[in-house]
């Protein structure tokens, strides 16, 4: 485990080959279980089961920005916990409320760029709207990011699940994992897919709700036209 959270860092820098590298520390079966959720993040992740993704997105965002954020507003010295009580909280909150983690994860990159561009004395004046206003347009797009988000998150998943799944195979798995913008561009393009297939084809939440709503209506005329005919057929 504690080999697995070192390997986890390099996802702290740009840092491609320890990114793929990761896939070395799981087990068979763990990589098949990686398949399995990564495959189901990209059909299904940005409906309900985002909420599987918004969880630990949201602690993702607390230990790498809570950093970069107080170091923005000058508290240049925090307690080293505060990341890790960060993250627990996005976590729970993701969990609970998915949105708030698309308000969170659209608002705050946008509001650091526009803090950066008013400059340190003004960070403040460029960071708060910002905020404010992208995480507002990223919680009314919810759907859609849920759906890009859960995408790439599930291809990610999906092929370093695949690496650890067929490492024992041969050398085909090294030489494919020496290349890691190969693996990267993979994982992009079934990303692309799974977010195409989310937001245009699967039918959304609220199609589904009514769709469900119909088969309802309908199998309840179907029973009433049975027990009609019944009670006929019987007189």
């Amino acid at each position: 485990m504690e080999g697995l959270i070192q390997a986890l860092k390099a996802y702290q820098s740009f840092n491609p080959q320890g990114w793929v590298a990761i896939y070395r520390l799981l087990p068979m079966w763990a990589g098949i279980v990686c398949c399995v959720l990564g495959l189901s993040l990209l059909l299904f992740g940005g409906g309900r089961f985002f909420r599987v993704v918004s969880g630990p997105v949201g602690a993702l965002m607390g230990l790498m920005w809570t950093p970069v954020i107080a170091a923005r507003f000058g508290l240049a010295e925090i307690d080293p916990r505060a990341p890790t009580v960060v993250a627990t909280m996005l976590a729970i909150v993701g969990f609970v409320v998915p949105p708030a983690i698309t308000f969170l994860g659209v608002g705050i990159p946008l509001g650091l760029a526009a803090g950066q561009l008013a400059g340190p004395s003004d960070f403040m004046l460029g960071f708060a709207p910002a905020l404010i206003i992208g995480g507002l347009v990223g919680a009314i797009l919810h759907r859609f990011v849920g759906a890009i988000v859960a995408s790439i998150v599930g291809a990610w998943i999906l092929v370093i699940g695949a690496l650890a799944a067929l490492h024992q195979f041969g050398g085909l798995v090294e030489t494919m994992a020496s290349q890691p913008w190969g693996v990267i561009i993979a994982a992009g393009l079934f990303a692309l897919a799974g977010s195409v297939y989310q937001i245009a084809v699967r039918p959304s939440p609220e199609e589904m709700e009514k769709m469900r709503a119909q088969k309802e209506r309908l199998r309840l005329r179907k029973a009433e036209e049975k027990a009609l005919e019944k009670r006929w057929g019987v007189k």
